[in-house]
């Protein structure tokens, strides 16, 4: 397989996962990495390092659009900068130490782990279940605390944050665009830290395919950021023509299928 047609099916993973983010309104990490793992057993990827390299490779694409994102939001005045600095320290941290955890299970391991914690976004998503909207501001020091665990948490399945980070930032009293937009600005750090940690603990790998760095594969990550911002837009759009719940149990029947289908 050339580098050419390598590149072509990256740019076409990159659109199928940017128009299913804007449509599910959901970071693309949680569809980005199985579909990585797929493309990356059609290409005869080692097992061994298939599961590191898509969380990775992954990561590295966030950091494009998350900054993106984060600076839309930032324009628009929805980012609570107080709880971003205080969450930043922990974030950082939190994204490193989830990398090294990473680091330490196998990738067998590593993908019942994803497909565990796929399957419970799912019902998540299927049931409706949100905590409740809170009105009481938590501590510096507990709000580095929340950094630090969903940074980690984050770092080691290859998302953003947003899955965890959103409901915690509502749980905190912030209004949904508020709670979005601070969202998307934590995504970035554990997105840059994250990269950079896979890339360090993965240089030298022999196992790693012909254009790689670390963990990272830079075919994919050029395919997938040049096709999925465009492609997001296109999505979000379709997502304000269907309906909103037959879109929320779709996503949560797909999410289910992709978990089961690293469990089994």
């Amino acid at each position: 397989m050339t580098l050419l047609t390598t590149l072509a099916g990256y740019l076409l993973l990159g659109a199928i996962a940017g128009t299913m983010a804007g449509i599910f309104g959901v970071g693309g990490g949680l569809i980005i990495v199985p579909a990585l793992v797929f493309a990356f057993g059609i290409q005869g990827v080692a097992p061994e390092v298939t599961m590191h390299l898509a969380i990775g490779t992954s990561l590295a694409t966030i950091v494009i659009t998350s900054a993106s994102s984060a600076w839309g939001h930032f324009q628009r005045g929805s980012v609570r900068r107080d709880w971003f600095l205080a969450m930043l320290p922990g974030l950082m941290l939190g994204a490193i130490l989830g990398v090294f955890i990473a680091g330490s299970l196998s990738g067998g391991v590593l993908g019942t782990l994803f497909g565990v914690f796929v399957i419970a976004v799912a019902l998540k998503m299927a049931t409706g279940m949100a905590p409740k909207p809170g009105s009481v501001e938590p501590s510096r020091p507990v709000m580095g605390v929340a950094g630090g665990v969903i940074g980690a948490v984050s770092a080691l399945f290859g998302i953003g944050g947003g899955t965890l980070s959103v409901p915690w930032f509502s749980r905190c009293g912030a209004p949904m665009p508020q709670a979005v937009g601070t969202s998307s600005s934590c995504g970035l750090p554990i997105a840059l830290f994250g990269a950079l940690t896979f890339i360090i603990t993965g240089w030298g790998e022999p196992l790693l395919p012909p254009w790689s760095t670390g963990f990272v594969l830079w075919p994919a990550f050029l395919g997938i950021v040049l096709a999925s911002v465009p492609f997001a837009r296109l999505g979000v759009h379709l997502a304000h023509v269907l309906s909103a719940r037959v879109l929320r149990l779709a996503f949560a029947a797909l999410l289910l299928i992709v978990g089961l289908r690293f469990l089994l």
